[in-house]
């Protein structure tokens, strides 16, 4: 068997195609594409605003600086995520706190930050970054219900969940980034990703003056458009009226975005089923915990990620077989930097606790049936 990774692009000839003629097209960066795949994305997740950017840390950077945080600016996330979440934060000045996970979703324990807010000065924080991890959606209508009574902000961390869903008391799907319940989100189009442009990242909300601020920040702070100038000297001038950053995408990348978001939507059906064959074929071995998925939840599945002991051997036991599977992810607490920041082991008990015991099987669409059943056919010959 050929090595079969955790996750895999997709690369069909109509997205060559579509990147071949951008390449021999007038713009290779700064042109239409970008501004194409800015609004076919807002209309896939359902926001009013998209703004595309370099990468999916780009993106949680530019949230932070637009929503103020500085100096002296405490923001709440979950330690199980990758760095870029909390590490978003910090590039501000600000400082970062951390709550606990929900044992059977992964997810930012909502009661536990209440809890949290609840025994803490008021004012003391000024937003939470919660992350769909694994692509399954967090309920932002609950967070929204608790951020609003905190006066908390909300950038939702949704790169592992575009086309994932929940359902909301209203009975409402409400897509991950559609802003609803969240004033900024943020997604990845890293290779794995549902959406690949090769490195890529997109803001989604719904608040007209974020995403203005967002766009200006992304691209070194500067406008041209006259409706925005203080003074103007003709058709060349711009004015620099914040201090931003080169964080622009190509026109390359958003090509590529374009066409692959035309089998987003099928992507994450299949996802599901090669979620469901998993869930069959390890339902009767208890030694492997499978994903719990919420009631009114439609899973994005980025990752299917399962509970087991003897992650190590395990590990071990599939790389052997050309099986890569990966580890998602080591608690941001844990890492040096972090522990030199003053946390330690025992913070976070159930984030420690899953991270001892996760494995990432193999997840993406283009997965074959006779690869999935390669790899169920190792685990379960791991554990008999």
């Amino acid at each position: 068997m050929n090595p079969i990774g955790y996750g895999r692009q997709n690369i069909t000839q109509s997205d060559i195609d579509l990147v071949v003629k951008t390449l021999q097209s007038d713009y290779l960066t700064q042109g239409p594409l970008v501004a194409e795949f800015e609004n076919e994305f807002a209309k896939y997740v359902g926001a009013k605003y998209a703004v595309s950017c370099s990468n999916g840390t780009a993106a949680l950077h530019l949230c932070n600086m637009a929503l103020g945080v500085k100096p002296g600016t405490k923001v709440i996330t979950t330690p199980i995520t990758f760095a870029a979440s909390a590490n978003s934060v910090l590039y501000c000045g600000g400082e970062v706190d951390f709550v606990d996970i929900d044992p059977d979703t992964y997810l930012l324990d909502l009661n536990k930050l209440e809890e949290k807010l609840k025994s803490s000065p008021s004012g003391m924080y000024s937003g939470v970054i919660p992350v769909d991890f694994a692509g399954h959606p967090i309920d932002a209508e609950k967070l929204s219900n608790i951020a609003n009574k905190y006066n908390l902000w909300i950038i939702e961390d949704s790169c592992h969940a575009p086309g994932g869903y929940f359902t909301d008391s209203n009975n409402v799907n409400q897509y991950c980034g559609n802003g609803v319940y969240s004033d900024l989100s943020i997604f990845s189009f890293h290779p794995v990703k549902h959406i690949a442009t090769g490195e890529g990242g997109m803001v989604t909300t719904n608040n007209k003056e974020l995403y203005s601020k967002i766009k200006l920040l992304s691209s070194h702070g500067i406008t041209k458009d006259p409706d925005l100038l203080i003074e103007n000297h003709g058709g060349w001038y711009y004015e620099m009226q914040e201090l931003g950053y080169n964080f622009r995408i190509s026109d390359i990348n958003c090509a590529l975005g374009v066409s692959q978001l035309k089998n987003a939507k099928k992507g994450v059906e299949r996802r599901n089923e090669i979620a469901d064959k998993y869930d069959s074929a390890f339902k009767d071995i208890d030694s492997i915990k499978t994903p719990y998925v919420a009631n009114g939840i439609y899973h994005a599945y980025h990752l299917y990620v399962v509970q087991v002991p003897n992650r190590k051997e395990l590990y071990e036991h599939l790389r052997a077989n050309n099986i890569f599977a990966q580890i998602h992810y080591i608690p941001v607490h844990l890492n040096p930097y972090y522990k030199n920041l003053g946390w330690k082991k025992g913070d976070f008990p159930v984030s420690e606790k899953y991270y001892n015991n996760t494995i990432s099987l193999p997840m993406f669409p283009s997965l074959t049936n006779e690869e999935q059943e390669y790899v169920i056919g190792k685990v379960k010959e791991f554990y008999s």
